[in-house]
C-alpha cells in the first residue's frame, strides 16, 4: 500500500470516527442505559447501519466468500432466508420485548422462568462470543488485511505472526472506539461504515466481472454460466457439507430466528430505538439489505473460482485474492477504511453485548446497593478484559479446519435451538416452567455436542429435529412435572411508545416475494442451467 493510500485511509477512519462522535455526545456515557442502549435514541435508519455492521464483518465476507468457491449459491441461504427471520423479529418478537421493558434478552428469560435459567443463557452468550465470534471477527479481519496490503512481508514475520499482530492493534483500537463512546457512538459510525460497505462490497465483483469477461460485465457473467452453471445452482445437495437443500425450511430456517430474534448483539440495536416504530423500521431495512447481500457476500467467491480454478487453499483466501487482483491501486486505502470499519462495527457490537450480559446480568444484581454510575464503569472494566481475551484468541482461529464461517454457527448450535424453544414457549405458553428449561438446556448441550464430536451428521439437520425435540422436552416437563401451573406476566411499564409502524405490513410483504424471487434466479428453473 502505497503513502496515498495510507493517507486515505487515516482520513476517512478519523472523519467517519469525529462524525460519530459528535453525534454521540448527546448520551451520558456515565449511565448503564447510555453506554449499552445508547440512551434508548435511535432511529430507524441507524439502527439498521448498526444491526448490519454487527453482523456483516469479515467474518461474513470472507467466510461465505470462501465456501461459495467451494460448493456455489447455495451459501446464499445464510443471507437471503435470514430476511424471513427479520421479518418475524419486527412483527412478533420485537414488540414483546419492548412490552416487558426489558434492557436485554435475558432479562425476558428471567421475568417468564427464573433467575438461574437468565444466568444459564447469559453464561451461554458471553461463552460463544468470546471463544468464537469475536476472535473470528478480528482474525477474518486480519487474514484480509495481511493478504491485500502484506503485513508480513512489510515486516519480514511469518503471516501467522502478522496476523496477531493486526488482530491486537485492531482490538486495542476497538476497545478505545468503545470506552469513549458507547453504543450510540458505534451506531453512527456503523451507518456511515454501512453505506461505503455496500458502495465497496458491490464495486469488486462488478470490476471482477469486467476482468474476467474482458472489458464487459454480461460477458463475465456469460463466462460464469458457460463454465461453472451448476455453482448458481442456491438449492445444495442433500448431503452438501453447507447448506442442504432440506435444511433450508427447517434447521437453517431456526438458526436464522434464533440469529436474528434471540440473539442479544443484534437484538440490542433494536431494543436501542426510541420506539416501535423506529425499531421496525429498522429491522425492515435489515431485511431488505440482506436479501441482495448475497451478490457481494456469495457471488465473488463462484468469480473467484472462475479466474483462479481450484488451486487456492484455503478457500477463506478467495476474497482477498479477488480483492487484490482487480482493486486499482488508488482505491487501496478507500476499501482498507471500509474493510477496517467492518471488522470494528462487529467487533464492537458484539464486545458490547457481552459486557452488557455481564455487568447487567451478574455485577449489578450480585453487587448490592450499586450505583448507576459504578455500573457503567464496571462495564468499561469488563470491556477492557474481554476484549484483550479476544485478541489473543483471535490467532488460534487459523486452525480451524472448517472455514471461518463454519466455526461461529458450530458454536452458536451450543444454545441456540433451546434458547429459541424457551422464548417461544415464553411467549405463547402458559405451562413452560424454569425446571423443564434448565433439564432442556442441559440435554440439549450434551446430546448436540456429542452429534458434532462423534458423529458426521451435518449440524443443520441437527437442528431441523433437535428444536421440536427441545419444544417438545420443555413442553413434557412442564405439563407433567412439578409445579404445573399456568403462568402469569407481571405487569410491567414499556419503557418506549409502543404504537407500531403503520407501512410494516406491505413491506413485510414485499420481502417475502423478494426471497422467493431470489431463489427462483439461482435455481435450475432461473440462471443455473
Amino acid at each position: 500500500m502505497g503513502f496515498l493510500s495510507i493517507i486515505t485511509f487515516i482520513v476517512i477512519v478519523a472523519a467517519i470516527w469525529l462524525y460519530a462522535y459528535t453525534r454521540s455526545r448527546k448520551v451520558n456515557l456515565s449511565s448503564s442505559e447510555g453506554l449499552f442502549l445508547g440512551g434508548r435514541s435511535l432511529t430507524g435508519i441507524t439502527i439498521a447501519g448498526s444491526i448490519v455492521m454487527t453482523n456483516l464483518s469479515t467474518e461474513q465476507i470472507v467466510g461465505q466468500n470462501g465456501q461459495s468457491y467451494e460448493t456455489g449459491m447455495e451459501v446464499l441461504g445464510w443471507e437471503v432466508t435470514a430476511a424471513v427471520a427479520i421479518v418475524a423479529l419486527a412483527l412478533i418478537f420485537l414488540p414483546k420485548y419492548l412490552k416487558y421493558g426489558v434492557d436485554t434478552v435475558t432479562d425476558f428469560i428471567e421475568i417468564r422462568f427464573d433467575t438461574t435459567t437468565k444466568r444459564i443463557t447469559s453464561i451461554l452468550f458471553i461463552f460463544t462470543y468470546v471463544v468464537s465470534f469475536l476472535p473470528v471477527v478480528l482474525y477474518s479481519g486480519s487474514l484480509v488485511f495481511n493478504q491485500i496490503f502484506s503485513i508480513d512481508e512489510l515486516l519480514g514475520v511469518d503471516s501467522l505472526v502478522a496476523i496477531a499482530l493486526i488482530s491486537g492493534l485492531t482490538g486495542i483500537i476497538g476497545l478505545l472506539y468503545l470506552l469513549i463512546g458507547g453504543l450510540r457512538l458505534s451506531a453512527f459510525s456503523d451507518t456511515i461504515y454501512g453505506l461505503g460497505l455496500l458502495v465497496a462490497g458491490l464495486s469488486i465483483p462488478v470490476l471482477a466481472l469486467f476482468a474476467l469477461g474482458d472489458g464487459g460485465i454480461l460477458g463475465g457473467f456469460e463466462t460464469i454460466r458457460a463454465h461453472t452453471p451448476e455453482k448458481l445452482n442456491s438449492f445444495g445437495a442433500i448431503n452438501s457439507e453447507m447448506v442442504p437443500w432440506p435444511t433450508l425450511f427447517l434447521g437453517l430456517f431456526f438458526n436464522n430466528l434464533f440469529f436474528w430474534c434471540t440473539n442479544q448483539m443484534i437484538v440490542q440495536k433494536a431494543l436501542a430505538g426510541r420506539d416501535l416504530k423506529e425499531g421496525q423500521k429498522g429491522a425492515l431495512y435489515v431485511g431488505i439489505f440482506k436479501i441482495f447481500g448475497a451478490l457481494f457476500l456469495v457471488f465473488p467467491g463462484i468469480i473467484a473460482y472462475n479466474m483462479f480454478g481450484d488451486s487456492i487453499a484455503p478457500a477463506d483466501n478467495a476474497y482477498p485474492m479477488l480483492i487484490t487482483a482487480v482493486l486499482p491501486e488508488w482505491a487501496f486505502g478507500i476499501f482498507a477504511a471500509v474493510i477496517f470499519g467492518a471488522i470494528l462495527s462487529s467487533f464492537v457490537g458484539a464486545l458490547n453485548a457481552t459486557t452488557t450480559l455481564l455487568t447487567l446480568d451478574f455485577y449489578k444484581p450480585l453487587k448490592k446497593n450499586v450505583t448507576d454510575k459504578q455500573v457503567s464503569r464496571m462495564g468499561k472494566v469488563f470491556t477492557i478484559a474481554i476484549g484483550l481475551t479476544s485478541a489473543l484468541i483471535a490467532p488460534l482461529i487459523s486452525f480451524a479446519p472448517a472455514g471461518l464461517f463454519h466455526v461461529v454457527q458450530q458454536f452458536n448450535g451450543l444454545y441456540s435451538m433451546p434458547l429459541l424453544a424457551l422464548i417461544l414457549l415464553g411467549f405463547y405458553s402458559k405451562y413452560a416452567t424454569p425446571f423443564a428449561a434448565k433439564v432442556t438446556f442441559i440435554f440439549h448441550i450434551i446430546v448436540y455436542g456429542s452429534s458434532q464430536l462423534f458423529t458426521d451428521i451435518h449440524y443443520l439437520y441437527v437442528f431441523s429435529v433437535i428444536l421440536f425435540v427441545d419444544i417438545f422436552l420443555i413442553w413434557a416437563i412442564s405439563r407433567f412435572g412439578p409445579n404445573a401451573k399456568p403462568f402469569k406476566f407481571p405487569k410491567t411499564e414499556a419503557k418506549v411508545d409502543l404504537i407500531p409502524w403503520k407501512h410494516r405490513k406491505w413491506v413485510s410483504a414485499m420481502i417475502l416475494i423478494l426471497v422467493i424471487g431470489m431463489y427462483w434466479f439461482f435455481s435450475p428453473i432461473g440462471i443455473a442451467n
